[in-house]
């Protein structure tokens, strides 16, 4: 399939972008390399990327599900052994030995078994010789386990042909040993800043806006909004610890309403900022009673759409340009996500100038948000088409986590709810928007950065693509359609990328 999307400018752009915010170098002198981790977040696969000392372009990418704790060249082959893991929170401390082929870009896991091992840190003693250090395999009566560790050094007669999974227990056996957990933060800022003083740590973006005037908004993580010149110069940012979320830009382009990131287990309330446009000063706020999703409605005003228990994960359900206000109700408290049901408030009862929250006798139910019988459907964005029907994306709940085919978007009839298409994957969106007006098309980003153009008319696919940016892979976190043939789009990276489709 010919290439469909392409990046035209880059906002945010700078030297290691990859990463995003450095928590662990390590340089090869020898080669002119220089590896760099990113720091770990909930939820988040973190980056590691090698990086040529020279020209700083990034030579290779990928991502762990676990903090990397450790990194070491090895001495004549082009592999990096890179040690990763966590505590599990109530027993076992997981992870990974992975060697990345720098030639081939390929990451392959070398322990066995479901939990493998927490790895703390490496060295090569010769080239057919790595020493390992690892954390027990859990903390069961053991008051020691987070600071001590064990030792044990792994021979193999050629490091480019070990198989995955092929590390035993026997193998990684050894003396126990003390094991203090270093912050490798610090250092790792220091050496990316004396290859380079341009470098920034910015995280991901959550939502992106096109003005008319060419000016770009964005929000994310650190920072509540911030405004980009069509020049490619940023204007101003607002500074926030969280960060925005969403993004409500006044008719007149004035001012913009955004929603700022409160996690659910911090005891702050979610909170909803007016910044004007022209310098980023805020101007008004609302505390919701309970957190919800800001979204623009079809007439401009914002408004607040509940979360289903209160659980963003799961239960936000922000429609983009809704004739009316969309969120899902549970029918059966008890019974829960089960029966929840999707409602709408007609607009003219929520403030037209403020986000405001409906009241219980505004709301009208449509239709069970869970259409199959026997799954049980959780929220994800979405958007109301002019022809009055919802496309939105979801995921299947398993106990067991995310299936294959368990992730959905859907287009449903307001009528009734009946699907008129239904388009699975294997992995969760992470943003969409629908164009009904021309290309009649609607754009949905995951987050193994793939992105899919789906026909509205029938859910087919018209093209997919992994997003990259130069020679490596980037993860999209925000999509706006910024015009006919054009998408904005926001990465894991803190990039906003200008693209135009094909």
């Amino acid at each position: 399939m010919p290439l469909s999307l392409v990046v035209d400018r880059i906002f945010g752009d700078r030297p290691f972008a990859e990463i995003s915010d450095p928590a662990l170098a390590v340089a090869d002198e020898h080669g002119g390399l220089l590896a760099v981790a990113g720091a770990s977040g909930f939820g988040r696969r973190v980056p590691v990327g090698v990086y040529g000392t020279g020209d700083l372009t990034c030579r290779a990418l990928f991502r762990s599900r676990y903090p990397v704790h450790a990194m070491a060249f090895h001495p004549t082959l082009p592999l990096l052994a890179v040690g990763t893991g966590m505590y599990d929170g109530g027993y076992f401390f997981r992870g990974e030995l992975l060697i990345l082929h720098l030639e081939a870009g390929k990451t392959i896991s070398l322990i066995e078994g479901h939990f493998g091992r927490q790895v703390l840190g490496l060295e090569w003693l010769a080239p057919q010789a790595l020493r390992v250090l690892m954390a027990p395999p859990d903390d069961w009566q053991d008051e020691k386990a987070h600071v001590d560790g064990h030792v044990a050094v792994v021979r193999r007669p050629d490091w480019n042909a070990v198989p995955a999974r092929s590390l035993t227990g026997h193998d990684l056996a050894g003396p126990r040993v003390s094991a203090p957990r270093r912050d490798g933060r610090e250092a790792a800022r220091e050496a990316v800043t004396q290859l380079s003083a341009d470098w920034e740590p910015r995280r991901d973006v959550r939502a992106v806006e096109r003005l008319s005037d060419g000016r770009i908004l964005a929000a994310l993580g650190g920072t509540q909004l911030e405004s980009w010149l069509p020049s490619g110069e940023r204007e101003w940012a607002v500074p926030d610890e969280e960060g925005g979320r969403e993004i409500v830009v006044a008719a007149d382009e004035t001012t913009a309403w955004v929603a700022l990131e409160r996690p659910e287990w911090q005891e702050r309330p979610q909170s909803v900022v007016q910044l004007s446009l022209s310098n980023g000063t805020q101007l008004d706020h609302v505390v919701p009673s309970a957190p919800a999703s800001l979204v623009r409605c079809a007439d401009d005003r914002p408004a607040l759409a509940p979360c289903r228990h209160g659980d963003r994960s799961r239960g936000a359900f922000p429609v983009r340009r809704g004739s009316h206000l969309y969120f899902i109700k549970p029918e059966d408290e008890e019974r829960g996500a089960a029966r929840a049901r999707v409602v709408a408030v007609a607009l003219p009862t929520l403030a037209a100038r403020q986000p405001s929250e409906p009241l219980e006798a505004e709301i009208r139910s449509l239709f069970p948000y869970s259409w199959a019988p026997g799954e049980t459907h959780f929220g994800g964005p979405g958007v109301e088409t002019t022809d009055e029907t919802l496309v939105h994306a979801g995921t299947v709940y398993d106990g067991h986590g995310l299936q294959p085919g368990g992730s959905f978007v859907v287009r449903r009839p307001l009528t009734n709810g009946t699907p008129h298409w239904v388009f699975r994957t294997d992995r969760p969106a992470t943003a969409l928007d629908a164009d009904a007006n021309t290309a009649y098309v609607a754009y949905v980003t995951y987050d193994d950065g793939e992105i899919v153009a789906l026909k509205l008319h029938d859910g087919t696919v018209r093209w997919r693509q992994n997003l990259t940016v130069g020679a490596v892979s980037a993860v999209p976190t925000a999509l706006t359609i910024g015009g006919p043939g054009s998408l904005l789009i926001g990465t894991s990276d803190g990039r906003i990328l200008d693209c135009s489709t094909v």
